[in-house]
């Protein structure tokens, strides 16, 4: 009995992978040679993972895991890794989020938290918005008296074109509730998200 050869077929890809061929083209790249001949279907399946945060909704990801708690302490969550995509130059951008919420009366299944980090991460984005939408779907998802969001990132579209600063780094804040009201709070979760 002869072996059969086991030969792996890669899908070519959908429309993303067709206009992929066409940038390729226009950059004077040869499509057809080996090292690029499946690169556009790698792309789209790539980018289409790196955006998936469109096709995730807040209630798919907290699926009900909120509990009736008795706390009035602040609840943190640091360093949460995340990737993102510039919206301006589709260059990636990285780095980690620290979030934390003074609950009222339920909290959400720690868990959550980095999953709703890359819903919104996992979208075209800017570092600013991406911090706000984090905190308010964190306050729309258990009303707490407070929420504050640190985030702190290192943007590729700063490090490899323009100004190519390979080391600077850019941190964004958003405070609501008692977070905002209140400096003892505030000054109590940054103290947190500092220390290592």
């Amino acid at each position: 009995m002869k072996n059969k050869a086991v030969v792996r077929v890669m899908p070519q890809g959908g429309a993303i992978a067709e206009h992929m061929k066409e940038v390729l083209e226009q950059l004077g790249e040869d499509v057809s040679r080996e090292g690029l001949e499946r690169t556009p279907a790698r792309y789209e399946k790539a980018i289409r993972f790196l955006t998936s945060g469109y096709q995730t909704t807040l209630e798919e990801i907290v699926n009900n895991a909120l509990f009736h708690v008795k706390c009035d302490e602040m609840v943190v969550v640091k360093d949460i890794e995340f990737f993102s995509m510039c919206e301006h130059h589709l260059l990636p951008f990285f780095g980690k989020m620290h979030v934390a919420y003074l609950p009222k009366d339920k909290v959400l299944g720690l868990s959550k938290i980095p999953r709703i980090v890359d819903m919104y991460a996992r979208r075209l984005q800017l570092q600013e918005r991406l911090t706000q939408e984090v905190a308010e779907a964190i306050s729309r998802v258990i009303s707490p008296r407070g929420v504050g969001v640190l985030c702190e990132a290192r943007h590729f579209c700063m490090m490899m074109r323009g100004v190519e600063k390979q080391h600077s780094g850019t941190i964004t804040s958003t405070m609501l509730g008692s977070f905002r009201t209140n400096k003892s709070t505030r000054d109590e979760f940054l103290a947190l998200a500092r220390k290592t």
